[in-house]
């Protein structure tokens, strides 16, 4: 099954861990892109995250709850 979302974090980001606890009750796929490794993404993402972004373009910022994260990926489905 490939990701349903793609999830922007960065190593040490409690905010981020608590995202992919969330990701995992939801019962979504998801890959996880450390934007420290990409200097475009740090510059967007840099003070966002953690954020959900789908194939599609949609983008869920934090703060979220497991609620949202599942409303969010109903209405991209």
């Amino acid at each position: 099954m490939s990701p349903a979302v793609t999830l922007y974090s960065t190593a040490g980001c409690h905010l981020c861990e608590e995202a992919e606890a969330m990701l995992a009750q939801a019962g979504a796929a998801w890959e996880t892109v450390d934007i420290a490794a990409d200097p475009a993404l740090l510059d967007s993402y840099g003070v966002r995250i953690p954020v959900l972004r789908t194939a599609g373009g949609a983008e869920l910022g934090w703060p979220f709850d497991v609620a949202a994260v599942r409303a969010f990926l109903a209405r991209q489905e």
